[in-house]
């Protein structure tokens, strides 16, 4: 009887939380409400076999339960009952196979006058490309792939010239526009998904997979990876921002081509020696940091790094917070930098330092620190040497009172909080993993040892 009131109840509570639960779909916004009610169509059929297979368990326990004075009828086959359940299940499994594959064929055929975006995916960033006025996008190879062509543009195709280049994580698209979304990954297996959208679809390395849907209303949508891609897999996440059509038009148009970026003037050291004098005063002449200045060592970070941070200070993505002390300093000798050449000048100057030796100010225990670094070494490597494919600066040869602060800061939300700061909310997530200041600074002599 206990198992009857059990299943009973598994019924029940089953059919209330379904009805009355507050965690459904997102609303919609986009044109594939049919998903919606395909989706909903297996839930009433799987519902319904739920519900009657269940109760008809209930019932056969109680109606059959033991009894002394009554035996079992054995009948190993019942060609009528098999023959009805083979029916019933064929047309319940075709109810729920057919629209999925209406749908289906609908979602893989998006209208001719579609626009074309580009989704590149890698760990653990998203990216996109549009196509120029002429209306086609430029070919692309991953042995293209650097830090001056993240896209890995083909630079003999001139079809790519005016191609709209897209670094952030934030996706802009009209309203009552359909779009076709091809989808390209850098490295692993991804999957581009925007719940509310109702659309997702892996990105194979090696393919180009699409997909397409219209925008039904404005607003800030979230694109979440729903493939496991690797540690920071739950960290790799986008926005899809729907914009009235001139809106669109003004934000594409700040957008830079690869035409725009390939013009860029190349770092000069020699320009940048001179422009390096004002950052000399607290960072040392020779990039080697100063303690007493609270003003961390430059020799031996990555030009691609150091650049990004002077923009973040400039664009006050970085330094604003109230609690940054020594980021608000930073923030105005920042826009000393007058412009993107003369931070290549002064990036170029500072990659050609030499890197002197580290001296440690952490007490921590270097073996234990070994296994916690793990995490931090699948992005910045097994050596701390850094992986500009991963944005993951180097660690080796930074001083460990910088590394403490700036580890601090990612756990209390100090910095990596700015909506822009797309790397820095990653960080935020994995610097958390260090649970104390003891696993802090256990990490820390490790990398003092590299």
């Amino acid at each position: 009887m206990k198992i009857v009131i059990v299943l009973v109840v598994l019924v029940v509570g089953s059919l209330v939380f379904h009805f009355v639960s507050p965690w459904w779909f997102t609303p919609l916004a986009s044109n594939w409400g049919m998903i919606d009610t395909t989706i909903n169509i297996t839930f009433w059929i799987t519902g319904a076999v739920f519900v009657a297979v269940n109760l008809f368990m209930a019932y056969a326990i109680y109606r059959f339960r033991h009894n002394p004075k009554r035996r079992a009828h054995y009948e190993p086959e019942n060609k009528k009952l098999e023959t009805w359940l083979t029916v019933i299940t064929s047309v319940g499994v075709a109810a729920m196979l057919a629209p999925g594959l209406v749908v289906w064929a609908d979602f893989v055929s998006p209208p001719e006058e579609a626009d074309i975006v580009e989704v590149v995916g890698q760990q653990w960033q998203w990216s996109y490309r549009f196509p120029g006025d002429d209306g086609v996008l430029g070919t692309v190879d991953s042995r293209y792939v650097g830090p001056d062509n993240p896209f890995g543009m083909n630079p003999t195709d001139e079809n790519g010239l005016d191609d709209v280049l897209v670094t952030s994580n934030e996706l802009h698209l009209p309203l009552d526009r359909p779009v076709k979304v091809l989808l390209r990954s850098k490295d692993v297996l991804h999957d581009f998904a925007v719940p509310q959208f109702r659309v997702k679809m892996d990105l194979v390395p090696g393919l180009v997979s699409y997909l397409w849907f219209t925008p039904t209303r404005t607003g800030k949508f979230d694109i979440l990876c729903m493939e496991l891609c690797g540690i920071a897999h739950y960290t790799m996440r986008g926005y899809v921002v729907v914009d009235e059509q001139h809106d669109f038009d003004d934000w594409l148009s700040a957008q830079k081509t690869w035409s725009d970026m390939q013009g860029m003037t190349a770092g000069d050291p020699a320009t940048g020696k001179g422009l390096y004098a004002i950052c000399g005063s607290c960072h040392g002449q020779q990039g080697e940091g100063n303690v007493a200045m609270n003003a961390p060592r430059l020799a031996g970070l990555p030009a691609w790094y150091i650049e990004r941070q002077i923009k973040y200070y400039q664009q006050g993505i970085r330094g604003a917070h109230e609690k940054d002390t020594y980021g608000q300093q930073m923030a105005p000798m920042a826009m000393t930098l007058v412009d993107d050449a003369s931070i290549r000048h002064v990036t170029s100057y500072i990659d050609s330092l030499d890197v002197p030796p580290t001296q440690g100010t952490v007490s921590g225990d270097a073996a234990r620190g070994a296994a916690r670094y793990n995490t931090c070494g699948a992005c910045h490597g097994a050596k701390a040497e850094g992986n500009y494919a991963l944005n993951a600066p180097r660690l080796a040869g930074q001083q460990d009172w910088y590394l403490k602060r700036q580890l601090d800061n990612f756990r209390q939300g100090i910095r990596g909080a700015h909506n822009s700061d797309v790397f820095g909310h990653q960080m935020v997530l994995m610097a958390r993993t260090l649970q104390d200041e003891q696993a802090v600074d256990d990490m820390l002599a490790y990398l003092n040892t590299l």
